[in-house]
């Protein structure tokens, strides 16, 4: 017996979709059946190719977007919205980790607040202006919508000299569990996917440090990074109906190196 994970009818907007997770969850959602918006910062050729690899304008859309503010978000979801007519998934996926180790008296005023604009004020604007378009469109089936968050282990157990990014993460797991049981009784379910070391371009510079990367894959119980099709594997499950009793979970995907929800 086969059990299809299928979106079909469903529209889903996919922040940081150009490239790593975001990527891979476009092509795994667009693999599914649904219809998917997805931004880029600056790698238009780049974001054009995957759109087009996925079967192009009337299903597969590529915005150009800075997600760097609320007000930004608010331009991408209506841009979502009247390229498909309704938004039925939000996956939050963008977001920027500074690679460079600073220790706290170090830190920029500019690097913190810079951190917190991409990583938390545009999430909150996303998921703002995402639950006002579900909530007033007709439902497809009994949920009225999916929000899916991304976070980070780093999130759960803070990481020494990135400081602005784990304070990030671990706040989209507090918004998680806020958001999950607001929303409940409008239908709308919350979840957050927690990644670990996953290889993309991002985290590329530390993994093939030869003594970064080393100790990176020894805090690794399985010994690897994961790869970005690992990650949007779960964030698409969380998203169909084999997930229906699932919301306010964060659902680790680090190969074992935060054992803990």
């Amino acid at each position: 017996m086969s059990i299809p994970l299928s979106l079909s009818g469903k529209v889903a907007l996919i922040t940081g979709g150009s490239r790593g997770i975001g990527a891979a969850a476009v092509r795994i959602f667009a693999a599914a059946d649904a219809k998917v918006v997805f931004n880029y910062q600056k790698a238009k050729s780049q974001a054009d190719a995957l759109a087009q690899e996925c079967r192009g304008e009337k299903n597969c859309y590529a915005i150009q977007s800075d997600l760097n503010s609320a007000d930004a978000a608010r331009r991408l979801v209506e841009g979502a919205a009247r390229q498909f007519g309704r938004i039925d998934i939000l996956v939050a996926n963008h977001g920027v980790w500074p690679a460079e180790d600073v220790p706290i008296e170090k830190m920029s005023n500019e690097q913190w607040r810079s951190t917190l604009s991409i990583n938390l004020d545009a999430v909150f604007g996303l998921v703002k202006y995402t639950v006002a378009q579900m909530k007033s469109q007709p439902r497809v089936g009994t949920v009225a919508g999916h929000i899916v968050l991304i976070s980070s282990t780093s999130g759960q157990r803070g990481e020494a000299f990135h400081a602005d990014y784990s304070a990030t993460k671990g706040a989209v797991i507090s918004l998680t569990k806020s958001l999950a049981s607001e929303l409940a009784t409008a239908g709308i379910y919350v979840n957050a996917v927690a990644p670990g070391w996953v290889d993309t371009d991002m985290s590329k510079p530390a993994l093939e440090d030869a003594k970064v990367g080393e100790q990176i894959r020894r805090t690794i119980p399985l010994g690897r990074a994961a790869k970005p099709e690992e990650i949007a594997a779960p964030v698409l499950f969380l998203c169909t109906e084999h997930a229906g009793f699932i919301t306010g979970e964060i659902f680790n995907v680090n190969g074992g190196a935060v054992l803990v929800g």
